[in-house]
């Protein structure tokens, strides 16, 4: 093959992999994560700070509410819309619905808005996060930062340094452009000095032999899909671009993605976007085997046309597609602001509930009904007691292993739906693994003192987003973000912050190891790929470990979810929603809670609200509460 057609080969494996790798759009690995682990109830959980064996003082960017007896609500109104669940889909989705003047309430199991979103601030000056990093920035992110005040705090990587792949005792970069915009941007990701000609001609993570067979399977076509068979994404991938190209590149991606097992994960439900691709392929007449670096080419420029049609607000801040971003102060920063707009001041433990907020938290769902004039009535325990909420609409956001039997009287076929057994898996229900994520930082001078390829500089400065590690190189840890690279203040000025992802569903046994090994791994590892033979131990700033982190789109999985959609067509203003539905990344949980507040506020003004009385239908009021 000639060098020219490689390249374009290799400029759709860059695309492809882009899609998959760009660390904002990583769950563990930067989620996007993420996080996005979204809007999690996780019973159990585990968080614990720590410096040279001491345990730190941490300063809480969603510090608890102290428990009070005084957040009843006033009984005998409706509300508009009860959500239940506070992590970014569900306080996102209240936002929106209080900024569009619907009279709404949001109940959160834990005593902080954010799920697994939680910053903190250690004393030493560390910046840390117990769940995602960053996000893939989306104008979705970007809009609620402005109507929240917050757009000032947001920061961005530099969208020239790339994520790295751990192979054969070495780290390899993966193509990436050097921040360019536009038609500039394009030819610095082919021609730049880590652009796609440089990987493809001489790039070392791929063997020639890979090189071609992925080049074959973008540029020319492939076998085509299996007629009446799901794929998983392992199947996916290597029909496509070969075995090499999954085991060395998607991988150890799904892994930062889903902390999930490719064998089982579903193509179709875990990566739509990317299954897309090769069905835009196909519809190119001339395209007869389905090559799929043309229907990567189209849907980009189908993609560059819609984003000029919508293009960004001019009060917004300037950013870029997916580049990685977060907060100064953490992403705790976006849930604290919405909690502050619904009333609920955030601040620490003196800080006691407002009676007039539209937050409740520490308010646990118990169950859901429904009665004869189609209003809902949603029981809990809270601090002050047993508390009953009544609603025309309620939307759920909380995970699929929380629910139970909470809806069984209202939407029987949710309770049995989210505990389907899919023998083909050997699974029940919606399976949610295990990670750890431990933050650690050692000195900088602690890092191996090695030239990077492709002008990167030293391996001391940690030049990137962060590695991953293949599972054929024999590491543990599923990767680790740079995050004191990846943006400014997160640790004092002699070290370099790490947040390492551990566990998931091919290493559950990670839940069971006392927190000294699960710490000795991720050291291990960090010596293996990053560190000197002579590195001091490590400095442990966080340690958390999340026993039902993320929902897997496995095999099934979109069965489930379209028969759940139906059941709900049944049972009108209730909807079972959460990142095991709408997308595990932070920005999709974010742009969830805008598009589903339209949903909602239709469905609210197309039945007007009234509820029926001795006296007959009379028009609702504000929120109610009967205890």
């Amino acid at each position: 093959m000639k060098a020219s057609g490689l390249a374009l080969t290799m400029m759709f494996f860059a695309s492809f992999t882009s899609a998959l790798m760009s660390p904002a759009k990583l769950s563990f690995l930067n989620p996007t994560s993420s996080v996005t682990f979204g809007n999690i109830v996780v019973p159990g959980h585990h968080r614990f700070a720590y410096s040279n064996g001491k345990r730190n003082v941490n300063r809480s960017w969603g510090s608890p509410v102290k428990m009070s007896t005084s957040s009843s609500l006033p009984s005998g109104d409706i509300l508009d819309c009860l959500v239940i669940g506070g992590g970014i889909s569900g306080s996102t989705l209240a936002h929106n619905l209080n900024r569009a003047g619907v009279n709404v309430l949001l109940t959160e199991a834990r005593d902080y808005l954010g799920g697994n979103v939680k910053s903190h601030e250690t004393e030493e000056g560390f910046v840390w996060e117990e769940g995602p990093n960053s996000f893939a920035t989306q104008p979705s992110v970007v809009r609620i930062a402005n109507e929240l005040g917050i757009d000032g705090d947001l920061v961005f990587a530099d969208e020239s340094l790339p994520p790295w792949v751990y192979h054969g005792g070495k780290l390899h970069p993966l193509p990436k452009g050097q921040g360019g915009k536009g038609p500039a941007g394009q030819i610095e990701l082919v021609f730049g000095p880590n652009g796609v000609l440089k990987f493809a001609l001489a790039g070392e993570l791929l063997s020639w032999p890979g090189k071609i067979r992925a080049g074959i399977g973008a540029f020319l076509g492939h076998a085509p899909p299996p007629e009446g068979k799901e794929e998983t994404i392992r199947e996916w991938v290597t029909r496509i671009l070969g075995e090499e190209v999954f085991l060395r590149c998607i991988d150890p991606f799904v892994s930062g993605v889903y902390a999930g097992n490719p064998e089982t994960l579903s193509i179709s439900a875990a990566l739509p976007k990317i299954n897309r691709i090769e069905k835009i392929s196909y519809s190119i007449d001339w395209n007869k085997f389905g090559a799929i670096f043309y229907g990567g080419l189209k849907r980009q420029i189908e993609l560059t046309k819609e984003r000029k049609a919508d293009p960004p607000e001019p009060q917004w801040v300037d950013f870029e597609y997916g580049n990685p971003g977060s907060f100064r102060k953490g992403l705790s920063t976006l849930p604290n602001a919405i909690s502050e707009s619904l009333g609920q001041p955030v601040g620490g433990p003196d800080v006691s509930p407002n009676p007039e907020a539209k937050l409740r938290l520490q308010w646990k769902l118990t169950k859901v009904e429904r009665g004869d004039d189609g209003v809902y009535a949603a029981t809990y325990d809270t601090p002050s007691g047993t508390q009953t909420v009544r609603a025309r609409a309620v939307v759920s956001t909380a995970p699929a292993h929380a629910l139970g039997d909470i809806f069984s009287s209202v939407l029987p076929a949710a309770t049995r739906l989210l505990d389907e057994v899919r023998a083909n898996i050997n699974r029940v229900g919606i399976y949610y693994p295990p990670v750890c994520a431990v933050t650690v930082a050692y000195p900088k001078a602690a890092f191996k003192d090695v030239e990077l390829p492709n002008g990167f500089g030293n391996l001391q400065n940690l030049p990137g987003f962060g590695s991953l590690n293949p599972r054929t190189e024999g590491v543990r840890t599923l990767g680790t973000l740079w995050t004191s690279s990846l943006f400014p203040g997160r640790a004092p000025e002699d070290y370099h912050l790490l947040l390492n992802y551990i566990g998931g569903s091919r290493d559950v046994a990670i839940a069971d190891l006392p927190q000294e090994e699960v710490v000795a791994e991720v050291d291990k590892g960090c010596r293996r790929v990053l560190l000197k033979d002579d590195a001091p131990p490590p400095k442990v700033i966080g340690f958390k470990l999340w026993p039902t982190a993320i929902p897997q789109y496995e095999l099934g999985h979109g069965a489930i979810i379209d028969e759940l959609e139906r059941a709900e067509k049944d049972v009108p203003g209730l909807w079972i929603s959460g990142n095991y539905r709408t997308g595990v990344a932070f920005p999709d949980c974010v742009t969830y809670g805008y598009e589903h507040a339209k949903i909602v506020k239709k469905f609210l003004d197309e039945n007007k609200a009234t509820t029926v009385s001795p006296a007959g239908p009379t028009q609702t009021r504000s929120a109610g509460v009967s205890v």
